[in-house]
């Protein structure tokens, strides 16, 4: 190797290890100023916690158990789903239906009785 490669490689090196001995030693500094810290006497730099979350309160039918679960079937529902079109009764009442009407092409003909 040439005078200028080595002098240059040597420096270069110094640079890398004051860069090393720099990063170090701020790490150092800043542990250090982590661990001195009193938690007691910065209270407001403490994290609080969200207090519990409070549940719903029970409906009136509350005294209802589920239903029974059975292997390989539907999940069963207590109290039973209520479907998504009010009957005619409660649609004269003023009840809106959940849904929109289907398109007229997703609609099916009326199934034949046999």
């Amino acid at each position: 190797m040439t005078d200028n490669r080595k002098r240059t490689l040597r420096r270069e090196l110094v640079f890398a290890s004051a860069m090393l001995v720099a990063g170090l030693a701020m790490s150092g500094f800043s542990l250090a100023e982590i661990a001195a810290q009193n938690p007691i006497s910065h209270p407001q730099q403490l994290a609080q916690g969200t207090p519990p979350l409070q549940g719903t309160p029970a409906p009136a039918d509350s005294n209802k158990t589920p239903a029974e679960s059975k292997p390989g079937g539907e999940r069963p529902t207590t109290p039973a789903p209520e479907p998504a079109r009010p009957d005619a009764k409660a649609q004269q009442g003023g009840a809106q239906p959940a849904l929109p009407p289907a398109p007229a092409e997703k609609t099916a003909p009326p199934i034949k009785e046999k």
